[in-house]
């Protein structure tokens, strides 16, 4: 069987993984997973290398994206995990006359507008809600300081208004596999929560199966046919409803949890869609 690296991170504990080496057995791939940052792995020698769970990518970006570009065959394509990895790309949407959550980009050492109502602050390039936390509208004064403290780190945040239909309609995640839709989960909110309570059992105890209706299903699409990133083995679109339609959360085509368990045949899917862009 080719060999197929898997990448990940050090410690990661990824629920996809074992579902997806099995499905990649059964497509004549032998998935092997592989720290993205271990100097002594001998890429070259795996036919096709898919990005999966390296979830410390944000701690050293610049290196990571090196890592991305310096591979022979690499999923997803280089370009559209550089675009994904960097939460700027919610006001590209925007201008691209997408329904995106409005954000604000705050580049380091730049002040805080206060917006009104409810606000999140998070860092530019994050993954797994870390850094991210809510301001009531009353406490100007923790935003201000939380964006401060990102910037301290040299990490540029955003600022959103807070949409408390997550609070009760949760964020609704649309998988994409080989570029057609796949499946969809509903997630719980977390920024209720302390950063340090937001725990992968709490993460995945708010998580279940649903049916995206059609409204949601025309914003994801969307998004993917204006990006038009050719090779998108994998891609996750999550909304926030608002105003009685579907806004733009995140656009994850780096490093998102698919949710394979979730819909039967997800993990085949995917690992067809990884054999079929794996020529060598």
């Amino acid at each position: 069987m080719r060999p197929v690296a898997i990448a990940t991170a050090p410690g990661a504990d990824d629920p996809d993984e074992a579902a997806l080496v099995a499905a990649l057995a059964r497509h004549g791939l032998a998935g092997q997973a592989r720290v993205w940052s271990d100097a002594a792995v001998p890429w070259d020698d795996y036919a096709q290398v898919v990005v999966r769970s390296t979830w410390d990518y944000t701690r050293q970006p610049d290196a990571f994206l090196a890592w991305t570009r310096a591979r022979r065959a690499i999923l997803n394509p280089p370009g559209a995990l550089a675009y994904s990895a960097d939460k700027r790309y919610l006001v590209d949407l925007a201008a691209r006359g997408l329904p995106a959550v409005p954000t604000t980009v705050l580049e380091v050492g730049a002040a805080l507008a206060w917006p009104a109502g409810d606000v999140v602050v998070k860092p530019a390039i994050g993954a797994g809600s870390r850094g991210a936390a809510r301001f009531a509208a009353r406490d100007a004064a923790g935003a201000r300081a939380h964006a401060a403290a990102l910037h301290a780190r040299g990490a540029a945040a955003i600022v959103q208004p807070y949409r408390g239909s997550v609070d009760t309609r949760g964020e609704l995640a649309l998988i994409y596999l080989g570029g057609r839709f796949s499946h969809a989960v509903r997630k719980d909110a977390l920024l209720g929560h302390a950063e340090h309570e937001r725990t992968p059992a709490r993460r995945r105890a708010g998580i279940r199966a649903v049916r995206a209706d059609g409204a949601a299903r025309e914003v994801g699409d969307a998004v993917l046919e204006t990006l038009g990133f050719d090779d998108l083995a994998y891609a996750r679109v999550d909304l926030l409803a608002h105003d009685a339609a579907w806004q733009v959360l995140e656009l994850e085509l780096v490093e998102p949890m698919l949710y394979l368990g979730y819909a039967p045949g997800a993990a085949d899917a995917l690992a067809a869609a990884i054999a079929e862009r794996t020529t060598a």
